[in-house]
């Protein structure tokens, strides 16, 4: 019972030990209460019962009690950290028992012996156990035995067993009452859709799990631990690392198991990696490696070495002795058929190439190489960067960039298996490496081409495929409306000065929800191929469709920006400065934008014009005097999105717009707008301005549709821009760095986010989105962009003019009718921006108003 209703069993043998029982019923009463303390609770009250439960059984005489009860106090001990006592005591219940409580025994022996790293033992112990569980029909214990079977398997790598036994054990769930075991079933199953590659499935059954926990209102370590793992291949490291230190400070406040507390660590300190933090890294892994040292587990003590060594190379401590340290470490993951063993490999041959030793990095990534062939995609990815720094070692161009395709193409496909346009975005940093390998060859040794091709195979490339969008999810949709509902409430709550703690709280859930029901979503391609089917770009297309325009890519190998400006047939090579100090000079553009914003300010005026004179020369160069006399598209690095591209002198008085890749303006140029061409006016509330310029606007138009006031509210909103050909938002932004599908538009019902963008069945062709910050976007992965610019993007929109700084509210106004002026006449929006700009008044304000907005795409 205490597997299926844990905390009733728990009142049930409290109740057994007030009636005086036998030594027995005792034995039996005091068993329960420590399985329920020892995976719930206080581990050292939990071995207090379990000795009180083997003595009474001594007592009772009972040689099969005192067995069952020793393989109880063995798991114990084992997760306690007192691995020989524990050990001891399963040897121990084996003599005194016999055919099914000896089945019994050495399934919890199998058990502990995976927690301890040791999965021969453990495979031996099942073994032996299955067959005398089946025969006596004991259901129950057959599927726990299968269940750790399986997750022994999957330890080991071998995912095809794993799934067999899985499959089995759920049928046999099925027909039992057990729900703890069977939230288990589900987690254990989210554990081998993960090890196939299927990360959509495991956050949806890792989440399932969590549910049925919560009914029976028991903790959640093992899970939690599963689940950091399945957010760091996600890209979602700083959430794991949250996730597991909270999971740490519950296991502490409740004297938990020490085994459990050992591998959150690892997780944090995984994770902590992962998200840039390599101090927090070496502090945590360090922690776990201790624990895992006392509590005698190897082969978890080699995976949190794995993580110290790479955590000390990130800060730059890499030597000829952690060369030695790493590639013993590996040999020791091979020897436990550890699926680590290659990541050793490739870190050993990384330092190694870092001192020079060339004899020690080629064995080392030659065995590291080995994984490139098989496996899941992340192993496959280890494999192919192995191939690719040894062929960048010995210097073949032509091995660099075979292996960097391959691998490429395999982060392709495995991202296509991603539904959520967050998660493709966050994956992208897998192949990061890869990517840079490529274009510092291609700049070393090829043709500026060359470079362009590479820049774009791994640039906005979770912007080429629209997001998978569940529309009858009716959960999703309760949760959307709810937390409009909610965000309403509080914000109406702090304009009237009213604390809103508990209503924050409620948000803060119900975000949590809804982005894991977006995770879940599962893409429209199998990761089985290494080839990925999409689209590749293709230079020459390029070249034509671009006839007397200008596209200038900025690609940033090393660090320092390299512009490439295609046209005129063809793609010419010019050097810029270091990305570093563009970076710096942006963001002293973007503190003067925001001063200039309001009045007053004139004398920062030219402070700001002066850096961009500065920010040209640092991201253009001598491509500036190359730029022709005809339209510009800027493709930047996503972390130059902020860029005020129109406040660069040689850019100033051009048709400008900006893309995320050139392949993203290709699409956008071959965009046809819908047919009927309907226009879509909306007004949301609490404007400085009451969004002025919309009446106005909508003169220009023949019959358009506006929303105002009460009929500003969301479904409406969405009902009427799905398929629009133009759509003016004069609304409220924000921008939420901290978590970018959340930034917004606020209507009369609520904020509108990007979420909800994503639901669109195809979003307006053209969209003026006229408020601040709509144009800010959160920089992930790779080179890839969050935010509501590029939600619209892969939906059907081909253009969109933003604000990427805070603006002048009444400066907007004249700026967007002169805008609509150059649209109705039929100009595209870039070039109805640049004769917008032109139109404004002179002044400061109006100046860093019009500099502030930008067109993106190509309509």
């Amino acid at each position: 019972m205490v597997f299926a209703a844990p905390n009733d069993a728990l009142s049930r043998a409290e109740g057994v030990l007030d009636t005086d029982p036998t030594p027995l019923h005792a034995s039996v009463a005091h068993q329960v209460i420590g399985i329920w303390q020892r995976d719930w609770g206080d581990m050292r009250l939990a071995l207090d019962h379990l000795r009180r439960a083997r003595d009474l059984a001594a007592r009772a005489d009972s040689a099969e009690r005192e067995a069952d009860v020793l393989g109880t106090l063995g798991v114990a001990l084992v997760h306690a950290g007192r691995t020989r006592q524990g050990l001891a005591a399963f040897e121990r219940g084996v003599e005194r028992g016999s055919g099914h409580t000896r089945a019994r025994v050495l399934y919890r022996r199998a058990y502990s012996q995976w927690v301890l790293g040791h999965h021969r033992e453990a495979l031996e112990d099942v073994r032996r156990a299955i067959p005398v569980l089946r025969q006596v029909d004991d259901v129950i214990w057959t599927a726990r035995a299968l269940t750790l079977r399986a997750t022994v398997h999957l330890a080991l790598g071998a995912v095809d067993r794993a799934e067999a036994d899985f499959t089995a054990a759920e049928a046999l769930w099925d027909t039992t009452g057990q729900e703890h075991d069977k939230a288990d079933a589900v987690e254990s199953r989210g554990l081998a859709a993960f090890r196939s590659g299927d990360v959509p499935a495991a956050l949806r059954l890792l989440d399932e799990a969590e549910e049925r926990y919560a009914k029976l209102g028991t903790p959640t370590f093992m899970l939690d631990i599963r689940r950091c793992e399945v957010l760091m291949a996600a890209g979602l490291a700083p959430e794991a690392l949250a996730e597991a230190d909270a999971a740490i400070a519950v296991l502490d406040g409740i004297g938990g198991q020490s085994t459990r507390k050992a591998e959150l660590m690892l997780a944090a300190a995984k994770a902590a990696r992962l998200a840039g933090d390599p101090g927090t890294a070496i502090a945590r892994a360090a922690v776990a490696e201790r624990l895992f040292a006392g509590q005698r587990r190897t082969w978890w003590e080699a995976h949190a070495r794995l993580v110290l060594i790479e955590a000390r190379v990130a800060t730059g401590r890499g030597s000829g002795r952690l060369v030695a340290d790493a590639a013993r470490l590996a040999e020791r993951l091979a020897a436990f058929q550890a699926p680590a063993a290659p990541e050793a490999w490739l870190l050993a041959g990384r330092i190694a190439l870092d001192l020079n030793w060339s004899t020690d990095a080629e064995r080392c990534l030659q065995i590291a190489a080995r994984s490139r062939r098989s496996g899941p995609p992340l192993a496959r990815l280890t494999g192919w960067a192995a191939q690719a720094l040894w062929a960048r070692a010995t210097g073949s161009d032509r091995g660099v960039l075979e292996a960097c395709r391959r691998g490429l193409d395999v982060l392709d496909a495995h991202r296509m298996t991603l539904g959520a346009s967050e998660l493709r975005a966050r994956a992208t940093a897998q192949g990061a490496e890869l990517a840079a390998l490529a274009q510092e060859v291609s700049l070393e040794r090829g043709g500026p081409r060359r470079l362009l091709v590479w820049s774009e195979r791994w640039r906005a490339t979770a912007l080429s495929t629209p997001p998978t969008r569940p529309p009858t999810d009716p959960a999703l949709l309760s949760g959307l409306t709810a937390f409009r509902v909610i965000a309403a409430r509080a914000e109406a709550a702090r304009m009237e000065g009213r604390p809103v703690p508990a209503l924050e709280r409620e948000q803060r859930r119900l975000e949590r929800e809804i982005r894991s029901r977006t995770l879940h979503s599962r893409g429209g391609a199998a990761w089985g191929g290494e080839r990925f089917g999409g689209d590749r770009f293709d230079a020459g297309r390029l070249l034509e469709r671009l006839g007397g325009e200008r596209l200038v890519e900025l690609a940033v190998p090393a660090g320092r920006v390299q512009v490439l400006v295609c046209g005129d047939g063809r793609v010419r090579r010019f050097a810029g400065g270091l990305l570093a100090d563009a970076e710096r000079e942006a963001e002293h553009i973007q503190a003067g934008l925001r001063r200039l914003a309001h009045p007053g300010a004139e004398g920062r005026l030219p402070v700001v014009e002066a850096a961009g004179r500065r920010l040209e020369e640092l991201l253009l160069g001598e491509a500036a005097a190359h730029l022709g006399s005809g339209p510009v598209v800027v493709v930047p690095p996503a972390r130059l999105h902020r860029v005020p591209w129109a406040l660069l002198p040689s850019l100033r008085e051009r048709v400008l717009s900006v893309s995320p890749s050139a392949s993203g303006w290709l699409r956008a140029r071959d965009t046809e707008a819908p047919p009927g061409g309907r226009q879509v006016l909306v007004r949301g509330p609490g404007l400085a301005t009451g969004g002025a310029e919309v009446p106005e606007v909508a003169g220009r138009y023949g019959r358009p549709v506006v929303l105002e006031q009460e009929e500003a509210r969301v479904p409406r909103v969405l009902r009427e821009l799905d398929g629009a050909a133009l759509a003016h938002i004069a609304a409220h932004g924000a921008f939420r760095a901290d978590s970018p599908m959340f930034s917004s538009l606020r209507m009369a019902d609520g904020p509108l986010i990007v979420h909800d963008f994503e639901r669109l069945a195809r979003s307006p062709y053209r969209i003026i989105l006229s408020s601040c910050d709509t144009a800010r976007l959160a920089s992930v992965g790779a080179d890839e962009l969050l935010g509501l610019v590029t939600a619209l993007l892969p939906l059907g929109t081909a253009g969109v003019v933003a604000s990427s700084a805070p603006v002048n509210d009444a400066a907007v106004v004249p700026l967007m009718l002169a805008l609509h002026k150059g649209v109705s006449a039929g100009l595209s929006l870039a070039e109805a921006l640049r004769d917008a700009r032109a139109a404004l008044p002179g002044d400061s304000v109006h100046q860093a108003t019009g500099w502030a907005f930008t067109a993106f795409g190509a309509a």
